[in-house]
């Protein structure tokens, strides 16, 4: 019986690439630095959302190929029988619904995005995956996720600003998640050099954007301050008894509005984390350009996907947020160890 619940258990974790979920968290806290917050209870709902909503395209994906999956990939755990079918679809549903729910505890704007996300999600794996669009629909996916933390981690009219200050963010990542994609349609047949060469020029390119600074200006207030001599009050008041005093009222600033400016870090640290972005897939793909073959191009798309991470690092670098990506490159080595167990393919 334990045997049963192990094999069970890991068909399960082949199912859902349980070793690839190392690359989840980080679009969440890149999307909180990108709006220039500290993580705090929206960013952990945007993060549980984005979980769920990975590992419902999990399940999604292999219920979608499962007979495409017979002929070329029968050890995968639907069509040798390890997981049903049905069991598979429906744990996609229930954890799409849970990561919508958990997003909702964000806020509305955050819903709105989680849902984007999730229909997109759905969308590919039903549809889009085999057709032309299929790269630039799981790059959408990727960079709502990383959106999805930005409004969650800015409740209430702040949301919209943190989208938009969180775009440039979520367009690297996005490219990166396309070049992925692109590869991986060729995982399982190889024979494609381009497609591993464009990638390495997308990877080289991304890894040269996020090793930037972002210095963000945002003003303090708006009221704009004349620059004149202040003009004399047309009806003074009155001289008041010496019992009462007047309320101190606050002093109206003299001059322009004030700018705050989000701190930075060094280029040195950005600029290592994205070297180390690049290294992760580079050689890989060179390797899968060489010798395009279906193994080499399959170890490919696994850098990529844990190129994911220190991206995100990049990225929460580049936006101000040191500690964060400090802390997202520590799960380097997990993913590492956990991919030579699970594949995450």
């Amino acid at each position: 019986m334990t045997g049963r619940r192990a094999g069970r258990g890991r068909a399960w974790a082949e199912l859902l690439r349980v070793s690839a979920l190392f690359s989840v968290p980080g679009d969440a806290l890149a999307g909180a630095a990108a709006a220039g917050v500290r993580p705090g209870r929206g960013t952990l709902c945007a993060l549980g959302a984005s979980l769920c909503l990975y590992e419902a395209g999990m399940a999604l994906n292999d219920w979608a190929d499962r007979a495409e999956d017979a002929v070329e990939r029968p050890h995968r755990p639907l069509p040798s029988g390890r997981v049903a079918p049905g069991a598979a679809l429906a744990a996609s549903a229930a954890l799409t619904a849970a990561g919508l729910a958990l997003a909702s505890r964000a806020g509305r704007p955050a819903l709105a995005v989680a849902t984007a996300l999730a229909g997109t999600v759905w969308a590919y794996d039903l549809g889009l995956k085999h057709t032309p669009a299929g790269p630039g629909a799981m790059a959408t996916a990727r960079a709502l996720d990383l959106l999805l933390g930005a409004t969650a981690s800015t409740r209430g009219s702040g949301s919209t600003r943190a989208a938009l200050d969180a775009l440039p963010s979520a367009a690297l990542l996005g490219a990166h998640t396309y070049a992925v994609t692109a590869v991986s349609r060729h995982e399982t047949r190889g024979g494609s050099t381009r497609t591993p060469l464009a990638a390495l020029a997308v990877t080289l390119a991304v890894a040269a954007a996020a090793s930037g600074e972002v210095r963000g200006v945002r003003p303090t207030t708006t009221v704009p301050i004349p620059s004149g001599p202040p003009a004399p009050a047309p009806h003074p008041h009155p001289a008041l008894p010496s019992s009462r005093t007047l309320p101190s009222s606050r002093p109206i600033p003299s001059g322009p509005p004030r700018l705050t400016r989000r701190p930075v870090p060094s280029r040195g640290l950005g600029s290592l984390l994205a070297l180390t972005y690049a290294r992760t897939p580079a050689p890989l793909l060179l390797h899968a350009a060489l010798n395009p073959s279906a193994a080499l191009t399959e170890r490919a798309v696994g850098g990529g996907i844990r190129a994911t991470i220190p991206l995100q690092a990049a990225l929460a670098a580049r936006a101000g947020a040191p500690a964060t990506a400090l802390a997202l490159l520590g799960l380097v080595p997990a993913a590492r160890a956990l991919a030579r167990k699970v594949s995450s393919t």
